[in-house]
């Protein structure tokens, strides 16, 4: 698999940045959905490299975040989202990402969800439209649901902290700019101790390893039924 733009280490507790940051309560109703019958919670999002994902956890711990040495800088595509078809959810995000190309991030500029959510964040500039388009795929078949709220591509940088450190946080990073491809997303699972485990870790435009295996018998046994 390839490692550019892929998650660098696991993502952190539900209680942070479970869903979209412009809204927390939506996030805490959909985790206590989470094991509810036989329903598992799972999230998608696109992981940075290594050097941008270092640098921005290094700038959220600057601002007081506990949050900066659990999560990761990524992009989420689709938040915190009940299934209960965890066969049918896997397969739905592998052929979205078997049909979609690597494509370019750059990420210029801050923004902010206040007065709704005290969250800072920088702005998602090229790759944006890629962004969004998955997100509208990806919320569809086992995991189609109606948001109260517009798909808005972000980065986080600072969460739930002190206006002082948001308005910091806001001025730091109004000039920062990074641009670097993404060739993966992950697919993510909310486990029982509230932790977000990588199940799979899909590269655009390719199968699966399971997937090639599979192809791979399934050919192999067609060769020799010929002979």
């Amino acid at each position: 698999m390839c490692v550019t733009g892929k998650l660098g280490i696991l993502a952190g507790s539900a209680t942070a940045e479970t869903g979209p940051d412009v809204d927390a309560r939506l996030a805490a109703r959909n985790v206590s959905e989470c094991g509810a019958g036989d329903s598992i919670c799972i999230g998608v999002i696109l992981g940075f490299p290594p050097r941008v994902a270092r640098e921005l956890q290094q700038w959220r711990a600057s601002f007081g975040d506990p949050m900066a040495g659990i999560i990761p800088a990524h992009i989420t595509l689709i938040t915190t989202t009940p299934t209960r078809d965890w066969e049918a959810t896997r397969d739905h995000v592998r052929d979205i990402a078997r049909r979609q190309s690597p494509f370019t991030i750059t990420i210029s500029g801050t923004g902010s969800f206040r007065p709704v959510s005290p969250v800072v964040f920088l702005n998602v500039e090229e790759g944006y439209g890629e962004c969004v388009k998955l997100h509208e795929q990806l919320q569809t078949g086992p995991l189609e649901r109606d948001l109260p709220f517009p798909y808005h591509p972000h980065v986080t940088v600072a969460h739930d902290v002190s206006p002082e450190s948001l308005d910091a946080a806001e001025i730091a990073l109004s000039d920062y700019s990074a641009t670097f491809p993404v060739v993966s997303m992950g697919l993510y699972e909310h486990d029982s101790n509230g932790i977000w485990q990588l199940r799979e870790e899909l590269d655009f435009g390719s199968d699966t390893d399971e997937e090639r295996e599979t192809q791979g018998t399934a050919a192999g046994r067609s060769s020799a039924a010929s002979d």
